[in-house]
């Protein structure tokens, strides 16, 4: 035979308050999922060009969005390759990223940090 465990209670009446737990979820409930982006790392192996190829086909930039962005990477050290994603999505990008450059011999680092 199982027990219920008694949760505390607002106030001094057992049972007209709401559990305070209950209260708890349905906060996290209505709070908004957290974005992230994808950042993309400088390095002195990776072509600008796979780059700039990268961001077009994984990340839906125009010709003039991807240079703008690969040259940031390229000046900056680092740039936005894309978001604000789900950190699904932002996730599964990031692996894209670096699967394509590793298949092809060079070490892009690619990350993904919230926004």
């Amino acid at each position: 035979m199982s027990q219920k465990k008694k949760t505390p209670h607002k106030g001094g009446d057992a049972g007209s308050g709401v559990d305070l737990l209950d209260k708890d979820e349905v906060r996290q409930e209505n709070q908004k999922p957290k974005k992230y982006k994808v950042v993309f790392h400088n390095d002195d192996y990776t072509p600008m060009e796979l780059v700039a190829s990268i961001l077009l086909t994984v990340f839906h930039h125009s010709d003039t969005a991807a240079w703008e962005i690969t040259m940031d990477i390229h000046e900056k050290g680092r740039g936005v390759a894309g978001g604000p994603y789900s950190k699904e999505v932002a996730e599964t990008k990031t692996e894209k990223t670096i699967t394509i450059a590793k298949a092809l011999g060079y070490p892009l680092l690619a990350t993904f940090e919230e926004e």
